[in-house]
């Protein structure tokens, strides 16, 4: 079961965030060195971010602490890859994944994301850890295409669910025809 994202009434500047801004087209980039790092509840609330997250999302601690995370998503970013993520997380699996975040003034920038379930001391999962780094960028131009695609099928389909459905099946045909994993699938892309 995915995650509900809204768990409490969120203040004017959280709900201005969830506002959609227009994408500008221009890509932010940072440091290869860097890490952008995040943790979140169990509802995808986020509870930590460094500073690296701040800087390059354009945000600071105040309005981001209790958001939704997905309220970065890019409206480029197929459903598909995250119903993927929310799936693996929920077996206690971890996840490597490219993904393109909307800073808040609109600007985009490409991450390569390792998410993680963070466990309690039961090993009940408690929340969710994100450490994203620079992606190679052969690789941001290989996955492109791709989400174009899946979000094709999603954007083209009356039915969300639907729409979902068909585009993870579009995923899950690629991988069949690569012979590989996802996993296999996201670090091949580098190569």
């Amino acid at each position: 079961m995915l995650p509900s994202f809204r768990s409490a009434p969120l203040g004017p500047i959280k709900q201005k965030l969830l506002s959609r801004v227009a994408p500008t087209g221009v890509e932010r980039r940072f440091p290869e060195r860097d890490i952008i790092v995040s943790k979140t509840d169990l509802k995808g609330t986020i509870t930590y971010a460094n500073r690296v997250f701040l800087d390059v999302a354009g945000l600071t601690e105040r309005e981001v602490i209790g958001a939704p995370h997905s309220f970065l998503r890019h409206p480029d970013m197929p459903r598909a890859v995250f119903a993927l993520l929310w799936e693996r997380l929920a077996a206690g699996k971890e996840i490597f994944a490219y993904v393109v975040n909307l800073a808040a003034n609109g600007d985009h920038y490409w991450v390569h994301a390792h998410v993680t379930p963070t466990f309690g001391a039961s090993g009940e999962i408690v929340g969710f850890h994100s450490n994203r780094r620079v992606p190679h960028p052969a690789a941001v131009e290989k996955i492109k295409p791709i989400y174009r695609k899946l979000r094709e099928i999603e954007d083209n389909n009356a039915n969300r669910a639907n729409g979902l459905a068909q585009s993870r099946a579009h995923l899950n045909a690629i991988l069949a025809q690569a012979g590989v994993t996802y996993d296999q699938f996201v670090f091949s892309l580098a190569s």
